[in-house]
C-alpha cells in the first residue's frame, strides 16, 4: 500500500516503487491494483484520511452471526470479535458473562446475561466510530488497564496441501492468537450446521434406543446432586447425555463393542492402534473405562497381532548357563502342581543336579510355606549331597520370598532365577517335568491316585539312564 499527503507527492511515490519492483524482475498484476483511492479495504480495515473503520463485509459477519450453541462456536466468535475489540470501548468488561463459559470443566449454559451481551457486542461492532490516525501535534494520553477479564484464545486451521502446492509461497509462523480473523471466519459453525450429535443418526437405530433408554437413566449419574450433575455434563440434547460434547455410552458391552470395532477393524479405520484408536472413539463418544476397553480389545486382536511388525528393541541372544565344576555345585528347582491327590500330596518338588543331570522327586503339596519348603530341601537334599553354590528357579512366589532371601543370603548360596516368559532359561528342569510327567502317566491306575508310590521308582529309572 501505498499513500501521500498530495496527489503529485503520490505520483512520485507510486513510480518510485513501480520502478523497485521493476529494478527486481517483480510484477504487480493490474487487476488488483486501485490507484488515486481515497480509501482502500487492508487486512480487514477500511482505511481514509480520516482513520481506521471496520471493513463493511465483516460487519455484515458479525450481524449474521448465529448464537454459539457450544465452547467452541464461542471461542471463533471472540476470536473474531477480539480482532476488532479497539473500536468498542471497555470491550474487556463487556464480554464477562460470554468469557466465563470457557472456563475449564464449566458446563455450556448460555443464560439471559450471556445471550444479552452477546446481542450487545453485536450492535456495539455496527456502530463503532473511526478510529482517527495519531497526530502528534495534539496531547497525547496513554490508558493503561489491567483487567481479571482479558482472554486469550488460542487458535488452529488445518492447510490445503493439495490446492496450494501449485504456488510458489513462503510459509512463515503466525500464533493463531495473531490470526483469530481469518481463522474465526473459516471455522464459522454455520458452515456445518450437521456437527454436533448428528453423527448419532449413524449409528444402528436398535443401538440409538438403547442409549436414550439407558444412557440418561444410569444409576451412577442419578445417584449424584443435581449441582454436581451439571458440572459433569455439558447438556441433554434429543434424549441423549452428552459429556464435553461427546455422547456418553451406557454400560451395554454390545453397543462399545459396536462403536470400538468400526473405528479399529473397519478398512476406513486400517487397524490403527491404542492411543489413535483410542482419538477416535473419544471425538464422539465417552464411557467410563474406555481406556481399559480399548486396550483388552487390541491386545487380543488377531488380525493386529498377526500383521503389524515388532517396533520394540530386538532381545540379546539368550546364552547357556555355565557348566558346573563338580556334582550338586550347582542345581536347578522347580514344582508339577494341581495334580490329584496321591496320600494327601497334589504336587512334586523337583530338584536336579545340573552336572550330573541326577534328579531327586519330592512329594508335597500345593500349599506348602516357604518355611515348609526349606524343611523339604534340607531333608531330601541338603542332608545327601551337601550345600550348592547356586540354586536356578522359576520366578514362582516361593522361590522369591523373603524366607528364601534370607536363607540365601545366610547360607550363601547364590540365586538365578530363570528370564520372564522365558522358561526356557530353566531347560533342563522343564524337559525333566516332561519325563516325569511321561513316567507317571503310563503307570498310573485309572483314578489316578497312586502317583506317590510311583515316584521312587520313577525317580530310580530317571537317573538309571
Amino acid at each position: 500500500m501505498v499513500f501521500s499527503s498530495y496527489e503529485e507527492e503520490h505520483d512520485k511515490h507510486v513510480a518510485s516503487v513501480l520502478q523497485r519492483l521493476r529494478d527486481n524482475s517483480l510484477f504487480a498484476k493490474a487487476l488488483k491494483c486501485v490507484f488515486h483511492a481515497s480509501s482502500v479495504e487492508y487486512l480487514g480495515y477500511d482505511v481514509s484520511s480520516d482513520g481506521l473503520k471496520m471493513d463493511s463485509s465483516k460487519v455484515q459477519q458479525i450481524l449474521n452471526w448465529p448464537q454459539p450453541q457450544n465452547i467452541k462456536a464461542l471461542q471463533y466468535f471472540l476470536g473474531f470479535a477480539n480482532f476488532y475489540c479497539c473500536f468498542v470501548k471497555n470491550y474487556s468488561k463487556k464480554i464477562t458473562a460470554l468469557t466465563s463459559l470457557l472456563k475449564k470443566d464449566s458446563p455450556f449454559i448460555c443464560n439471559e446475561e450471556a445471550l444479552s451481551q452477546f446481542q450487545l457486542l453485536k450492535e456495539a461492532f455496527t456502530t463503532a466510530p473511526i478510529l482517527s490516525h495519531f497526530n502528534p501535534s495534539l496531547p497525547t494520553i496513554v490508558d493503561t488497564d489491567a483487567s481479571d477479564y482479558a482472554l486469550g484464545a488460542v487458535l488452529s486451521q488445518a492447510c490445503w496441501d493439495e490446492f496450494l502446492s501449485e504456488f510458489h509461497f513462503t510459509i512463515t509462523y503466525c500464533p493463531g492468537r495473531l490470526a483469530t480473523l481469518p481463522d474465526a471466519l473459516s471455522s464459522w459453525e454455520d458452515v456445518y450446521p450437521e456437527r454436533g450429535v448428528d453423527f448419532i443418526s449413524k449409528i444402528p437405530q436398535n443401538f440409538h434406543q438403547i442409549i436414550k433408554q439407558d444412557g440418561i437413566q444410569e444409576s451412577r449419574f442419578f445417584s449424584i446432586k443435581v449441582e454436581i450433575f451439571s458440572d459433569l455434563v455439558d447438556n441433554i440434547q434429543k434424549e441423549l447425555l452428552l459429556f464435553k460434547d461427546r455422547l456418553v455410552i451406557p454400560r451395554n458391552e454390545e453397543l462399545q463393542l459396536n462403536i470400538l470395532q468400526k473405528r479399529h477393524d473397519s478398512p476406513l479405520a486400517g487397524h490403527p492402534g491404542q492411543e489413535k484408536t483410542l482419538k477416535l472413539i473419544k471425538r464422539h463418544f465417552y464411557w467410563a473405562g474406555i481406556n481399559q476397553f480399548i486396550k483388552e480389545y487390541l491386545s487380543s486382536c488377531h488380525q493386529c497381532s498377526s500383521n503389524k511388525n515388532i517396533h520394540h528393541k530386538k532381545f540379546r541372544l539368550m546364552k547357556p548357563l555355565e557348566i558346573p565344576c563338580s556334582p550338586w555345585n550347582s542345581l536347578s528347582m522347580d514344582f508339577i502342581t494341581q495334580l490329584p491327590l496321591s496320600n494327601n500330596f497334589d504336587s512334586i518338588l523337583l530338584a536336579v543336579d545340573r552336572f550330573s543331570k541326577m534328579a531327586i522327586f519330592i512329594p508335597t503339596y500345593g500349599t506348602i510355606t516357604s518355611l515348609d519348603l526349606a524343611q523339604v530341601f534340607i531333608s531330601h537334599v541338603f542332608s545327601k549331597h551337601g550345600l550348592p553354590v547356586s540354586i536356578i528357579s522359576d520366578r514362582g512366589s516361593l522361590f522369591v520370598s523373603s524366607f528364601w532371601t534370607q536363607l540365601y543370603e545366610q547360607l550363601k548360596i547364590s540365586r538365578d532365577l530363570s528370564t520372564d516368559f522365558h522358561p526356557e532359561t530353566d531347560e533342563q528342569t522343564e524337559r525333566v517335568n516332561q519325563i516325569l510327567e511321561q513316567y507317571l502317566w503310563m503307570y498310573k491306575n485309572y483314578n489316578q491316585d497312586d502317583r506317590y508310590t510311583w515316584l521312587p521308582l520313577a525317580e530310580f529309572a530317571y537317573n538309571n539312564v
